[in-house]
Formats: structure tokens, C-alpha cells, sequence
């Protein structure tokens, strides 16, 4: 067993952990916490796998952007309190535990026997989720469609703008 397989184990392990978490805790603070350490996780395992950019967009978008707007939702709705989500028991959350426990078995088996059959792993190039690379794949292959992205986000924006301007004034 290689250093890479043992950290790769160790932090899919603490992403599972923070993700039972995210479902576990009654306070939505904490569970929104536990969603802050799997997406950094997440970020630390796309950099093992040599996917910088992949890492940094998990970093920038889904752990500042939007882990700061489900804050704000909580505290906006001071779903904080202990007695804001009080519900009575019933046999939902067993329920979900066996379903849940059968398909993670599925997708075990379904994972894990083709890989026993394969004899080396397929590598990747060098230079594969590197910024630059993307960048270079973006702006040269794909050119087109992320200018025509680029316009559709662009006239997005106006429209929310122009809907935000007529509901003000």
C-alpha cells in the first residue's frame, strides 16, 4: 500500500464522516460546518489527484460562495434555535439508514469488483487538470462555446437587472 492510496483512504474517510455529519447534527450551523470540511476535502482530494483547477474552483465557488449564502439563508431565517426544527419521531430516518446502507453496498459492488479484474490502473497524463492545460483547451478548442456562455450569463445578468430596476421603481 503506497503513501497516495493511504491519504487518499485517510481523507475519503473524514469526507464521509463530515458527510454523516451534514445529516446527522439537529443544529443546521453545525451541519452546514460538517458541508465546509467535506468541501474542503473534496478540494484536498481533487489536489492529490493532480486537479489543481478542480481543487481551486471547489475552494472558490462551492466553500465560499455558496456555503456564505446557506449561512445567510440560516441566519436570515434564525434556523438556529433548537426548537426550529423539533420534529416527532417516527420510522423515516431507519427507513433511510437501510436504504441508504443498500445502496452504498450497490454502488460498492458495482465499484469495486470490475477494479479487482483490471490489472494496472489507467494513468493520466502529466499535465492533465492543470490550469494551464484547461486553459489552453478552453480558449483553443472550445473557444465558441465559452463565448457563447460568456453572452448567456451576460444577458442573465441584464435581465435580473432590468427585473430588479422595474420591481424597485
Amino acid at each position: 500500500m503506497d503513501t497516495n492510496l493511504m491519504v487518499f483512504g485517510a481523507m475519503a474517510g473524514i469526507a464521509c464522516l463530515a458527510a454523516i455529519g451534514v445529516v446527522a447534527f439537529n443544529n443546521p450551523v453545525r451541519s452546514a460546518l460538517c458541508l465546509v470540511v467535506n468541501f474542503f476535502v473534496l478540494a484536498f482530494i481533487y489536489f492529490a489527484l493532480n486537479a489543481q483547477l478542480l481543487g481551486i474552483t471547489q475552494i472558490l465557488v462551492y466553500t465560499g460562495a455558496i456555503m456564505v449564502l446557506f449561512l445567510f439563508v440560516i441566519m436570515l431565517l434564525n434556523l438556529g434555535a433548537p426548537q426550529a426544527l423539533m420534529e416527532k419521531r417516527d420510522s423515516k430516518p431507519l427507513l433511510g439508514v437501510v436504504v441508504g446502507a443498500g445502496l452504498a453496498g450497490l454502488i460498492a459492488f458495482q465499484v469495486l469488483y470490475p477494479m479487482m479484474a483490471t490489472q494496472a490502473p489507467p494513468r493520466a497524463a502529466n499535465d492533465f487538470g492543470t490550469p494551464e492545460n484547461i486553459g489552453r483547451t478552453l480558449f483553443t478548442t472550445y473557444a465558441l462555446p465559452f463565448e457563447l456562455a460568456s453572452v448567456l450569463l451576460l444577458v442573465g445578468i441584464v435581465g435580473a437587472i432590468l427585473l430588479a430596476k422595474r420591481r424597485i421603481g
